[in-house]
């Protein structure tokens, strides 16, 4: 029982910004934008800032207090130009130092630096071609790897914009990036719009990010989010706008609604806040019942748990409080130890739940260990009965364009019926939303969504082979 891998994890967050103001340290600015971004990546942080062509930088794992505290932070100087910053999630077992982000590259035209979100699915095939022609990899970063196509392309054309163009046009799969030239800001979205992007304005200064609350931690106007397939190039003449690559019908991903971005973001259909709390109406019409009180999951249930309340009329009330002080990364600890650090992580307000029926709405369901957790926990805080509502439909496949899920095989859903998860979580009653009603939210507010985890259904292309690094083979310590 792994239950504190029982969801769907992070993404990374990327920033970028170009100085058009005397009074703005783009560090300070980029340090404060990662803290808003913290939730998509707890595992490394890092800045580059770009000093007219002369790159600095301070990276490492960790989270950004740890990385970048206020003596590391004196690498920087007060004048910088252009900066990026980055905050990565990656699976436990693929972390390493040399992935860690910004990466700053140098090559024979100049250097750059880049931040990235997403997955590359033809990465074997393009990794693998640039090995045959002698290029070394210092990490399995696909940033590293975007890095090498741009400097690969910007040899044979007459600007960096050109390069980055033809780079992008030869990635297939999710990426939104931002990437510094000498003298240039670029930010790019894949044709699809897997991962959000979106563009700000802070006095005279250009910034991007993966999400609008970095705007609003540093005093930035939220413009508006970047298209799928544009590229933004921010540079001395101003914000320029150019349609890289085609763009597909739009498919962000969903669990960006359900969990990931922070409720106080805009995304492509809008408020986060107000699309969960839509989810948690819908949840309310889809599946009623007759409880005392509504209560959501700190902290990705609490909007969805807002909407079910207005639209049922039961009472919205608060029966959790989290301890946002647990550690996060327990790969390898017992079973038993996580159960006992999750415990403690949640703790119910049994005076709010004793003798009450209880709806309690949670974001996802993926091995269900956490949901009968939860039930547990109410039952033995006294609550008559529990009443299980999730804002996404139980997760079935595989995800090629940037989440990290469980395996297929270990998914609940692929295991057991609605009904049999009823009796394995010990709840009352359990509903998930449909997915065409999920749909239909989203093209109201005029976008698409990727939901290929809950149908199989793929909206991009998926990877035609699995890279494997011959040389990576763990040395055998059996003795005899």
């Amino acid at each position: 029982m792994d239950m504190l891998n029982d969801k769907v994890h992070e993404e990374c967050g990327v920033f970028g910004i170009y100085n058009n103001d005397t009074d703005i340290n783009v560090a300070s600015l980029t340090r404060d934008a990662l803290y808003a971004l913290q939730h998509r990546g707890q595992e490394s942080a890092g800045i580059a800032v770009n000093y007219d062509g002369d790159i600095k930088s301070v990276k490492d794992i960790g989270v950004v207090s740890e990385v970048l505290t206020d003596a590391a932070m004196e690498t920087f100087g007060d004048n910088g130009k252009i900066a990026v910053g980055h905050v990565r999630y990656t699976p436990y077992h693929s972390l390493d130092r040399a992935g860690s982000q910004p990466l700053v590259i140098r090559y024979i035209q100049g250097s750059m630096s880049i931040c990235y979100n997403g997955s590359i699915t033809n990465m074997p095939e393009i990794r693998k071609k640039l090995e045959e022609g002698g290029a070394i990899f210092q990490s399995f970063s696909n940033a590293e790897l975007i890095a090498y196509v741009i400097a690969t392309e910007r040899v044979n054309t007459e600007s960096f914009i050109d390069a980055v163009n033809n780079a992008v046009n030869k990635l297939k799969g999710a990426y939104s990036f931002v990437v510094s030239s000498p003298k240039q800001l670029i930010a790019v979205r894949d044709p699809h719009g897997f991962r959000p992007l979106c563009v700000g304005k802070i006095e005279n200064s250009y910034v991007v990010a993966s999400e609008s609350c970095a705007f609003d931690s540093i005093g930035a106007k939220f413009l508006r989010n970047v298209h799928p397939g544009e590229m933004i190039v921010i540079d001395g003449k101003g914000f320029h706008s150019i349609q890289a690559i085609e763009p597909k019908k739009s498919s962000l991903c969903l669990f960006e609604y359900v969990y990931i971005a922070r409720p106080d973001s805009v995304l492509d259909c809008g408020s986060v806040h107000q699309m969960r709390k839509e989810f948690g109406k819908e949840l309310a019409r889809e599946y009623p019942v007759e409880a005392d009180i509504v209560c959501g999951v700190p902290d990705s249930g609490y909007d969805a748990a807002q909407g079910y309340a207005e639209e049922s009329g039961i009472p919205y009330s608060t029966a959790f409080i989290k301890n946002k002080y647990i550690a996060r990364g327990l790969s390898g600890v017992k079973n038993t130890k996580k159960e006992r650090l999750l415990k403690m992580r949640l703790n119910v307000l049994k005076h709010q739940v004793n003798g009450k029926r209880v709806v309690i709405i949670d974001d996802s369901i993926v091995q269900g260990n956490t949901a009968g957790h939860i039930v547990r926990l109410l039952r033995e805080a006294g609550a008559s009965q529990v009443h299980m509502r999730f804002s996404a439909p139980p997760l079935k496949y595989n995800c090629y364009y940037g989440s990290d899920l469980n395996a297929e095989k270990d998914m609940i859903a692929n295991i057991m019926t609605i009904d049999e998860l009823k009796n394995y979580i010990g709840a009352d009653s359990i509903g998930c939303i449909h997915i065409d009603k999920i749909r239909a939210i989203a093209e109201k507010n005029g976008v698409g969504v990727c939901d290929s985890c809950f149908t199989g259904v793929y909206k991009g292309p998926v990877p035609e082979s699995d890279y494997v690094d011959i040389f990576s083979q763990k040395i055998s310590t059996k003795k005899g």
